[in-house]
């Protein structure tokens, strides 16, 4: 039997982030467990209910990504061992070494990597089976 990959969305945008989720859950063996659009929600509901995976947008409607990061990396068995990637729009290097530097296993800008996200998401699903 294949194991589901959970998935947890952090993304501010409602557009966004409802687009995300319905392409996410056209992936056979992808579940969206749930979805937050700030930092303190994100926290919490990672805390909240298991997660394999999060995808954590770094400029949230209060709060940062950054912040989720810090709590996934300092307490990770609170948060169920989640691994974050990151998907923004800011792209520069130094932000890509810091998300890293916190964790994050990859790191995607919105622009252009979006393709890239959900292969790295279908790639992850596989490597659980």
């Amino acid at each position: 039997m294949n194991q589901a990959l959970d998935v947890f969305l952090i993304e501010d945008s409602p557009i966004l982030r409802a687009q995300l989720i319905e392409i996410l859950q056209e992936i056979e063996g992808i579940n969206v467990v749930g979805h937050a659009e700030d930092e303190t929600t994100a926290i919490s509901n990672l805390a909240a209910v298991k997660s394999d995976v999060a995808i954590v947008d770094l400029e949230l409607k209060s709060g940062s990504g950054v912040g989720v990061l810090v709590a996934l990396q300092r307490d990770p068995g609170r948060y169920h061992y989640t691994t974050p990637i990151v998907l923004t729009t800011h792209s520069n290097p130094s932000i890509k070494r810091t998300c890293e530097q916190l964790g994050a296993r990859a790191f995607f800008d919105k622009a252009m990597q979006m393709e890239e996200l959900i292969q790295f998401v279908e790639a992850a699903r596989r490597s659980t089976n």
